[in-house]
């Protein structure tokens, strides 16, 4: 690819997630709703547990990304399903867009998304919870930067995957879930090592690794199957 069409794939992807913001933030439908479910579920299991400092500390990562994998499930469900009205995918997959740069664009404006609900429930895990989520959050912000846009890039290919079928709400998790065990799974590690105030070892670097070796193979997947995907 010659930098004359890099540049013309990278300026469709940001027309398109500039797209996919404006639509999300004119509504509120998808993040309002995402926004609500982490809160309240944060808010139950600090009701339902009664964890000591140290049980906090090593239920941390796993609490919080649960949290932030169904939550996610809300916003991704809406990446393709709000093109069907008036025949906008149809018009979308038929225009000079290239699907790689369609999907890249909606994969950049969910994870912003998504990004934008896990830095709302952080401060409100830290105060429920009584966590100092802040010692390490350079590292922190890395590991919800990765494992995000794992989770965004697995959820955006199979929300383009399901989204003409009648229950796409209960298909998309049930099939994008499985398919990021391997990231949550690292990212839960590592959430529980930076938010105990550990630095990331050599034995952690590990899952680091993984995390980003997920994101590269499952971006490169995605970028070359989506026209397969939107087209058939």
């Amino acid at each position: 690819m010659c930098i004359r069409d890099r540049m013309t794939f990278l300026r469709q992807s940001l027309t398109m997630a500039a797209k996919d913001l404006r639509a999300e933030l004119r509504t509120k439908e998808a993040i309002n709703a995402s926004v609500a479910f982490a809160l309240v579920i944060l808010l139950l299991f600090s009701f339902a547990f009664d964890p000591t400092a140290e049980q906090t500390r090593e239920m941390s990562g796993g609490l919080l990304w649960i949290v932030f994998a169904f939550a996610g499930a809300l916003i991704l469900n809406r990446s393709f399903a709000r093109e069907l009205p008036n025949d906008c995918l149809d018009a979308l997959v038929a225009s000079p867009v290239s699907g790689a740069a369609l999907f890249f664009g909606k994969c950049l404006a969910n994870a912003i998304l998504l990004l934008a609900v896990e830095l709302i429930s952080l401060p409100v895990f830290g105060v429920f919870y009584n966590v100092w989520w802040t010692q390490r959050f350079w590292p922190l912000m890395l590991v919800l930067v990765l494992a995000t846009w794992g989770l965004t890039v697995i959820g955006t290919m199979f929300s383009a995957l399901t989204v003409n079928l009648r229950l796409r709400e209960l298909m998309l998790p049930v099939l994008v879930y499985p398919m990021v065990i391997p990231a949550l799974m690292a990212a839960m590690q590592l959430t529980t090592v930076l938010m105990a105030g550990e630095a990331i070892g050599a034995d952690n670097l590990i899952w680091l690794r993984l995390l980003a070796g997920f994101d590269i193979i499952f971006t490169a997947l995605g970028l070359v199957l989506v026209e397969t995907v939107l087209v058939g």
